[in-house]
């Protein structure tokens, strides 16, 4: 029994799981602190990227708890903090009375875009700029994969599942060359 356990417990697939945890949990961390200085937590700026990649920078509150993994009170609750600081407003949905739409202000984008360049640089020093865009590509694919079949909640509806960071990845690829260039 206790060599089946030696055996189980050192299987790679656990050291790569692990590994996984360890380094988002460390990411989570440094975002945090980032994110912080703009009087953003991680999931406001969440609410806000998710808003902000969405068509008419909107989504139905039922979305868009599902995207940032959220219960529907605790989405409200987020947006009442975001609402409060005008970052974001609530919107009627004329198909359904009972639903409502998070909608992204100006100010909710300025300050996304004020928190943007300092989280870019980070997620390009701890995370995409280890990677060949190829790399990143499989990466982003695989993860993709995984989200759909583990969360599927947090697919982008509609239109919105043609992923508008796609559409950058040859600025992202020629943005990383010129970093390992310097």
């Amino acid at each position: 029994m206790a060599g089946v356990v030696g055996e189980l417990h050192s299987d790679d697939r656990i050291t790569a799981f692990g590994l996984f945890a360890e380094a988002y949990t460390g990411l989570v961390a440094r975002f945090s602190a980032q994110l912080a200085e703009h009087q953003l937590s991680l999931v406001e700026f969440e609410v806000l990227i998710r808003l902000a990649r969405s068509p008419d920078h909107r989504l139905r509150m039922t979305e868009l708890a599902g995207q940032v993994a959220l219960t529907t009170s605790g989405i409200t609750r987020v947006v009442d903090r975001l609402e409060r600081d005008q970052l974001v407003r609530r919107q009627a949905c004329p198909s359904d009375r009972r639903g409502s739409w998070a909608v992204l202000t100006g100010a909710g984008m300025n300050r996304l875009a004020a928190a943007l360049p300092g989280h870019l640089a980070l997620l390009e020093r701890h995370f995409t700029g280890r990677f060949q865009s190829d790399e990143l590509d499989l990466i982003v694919t695989r993860l993709r994969d995984i989200r759909d079949e583990v969360h599927p909640d947090a697919r982008p509806p509609g239109p919105a599942e043609a992923d508008p960071g796609r559409r950058n990845s040859s600025r992202r690829r020629d943005h990383r060359a010129a970093i390992r260039r310097s």
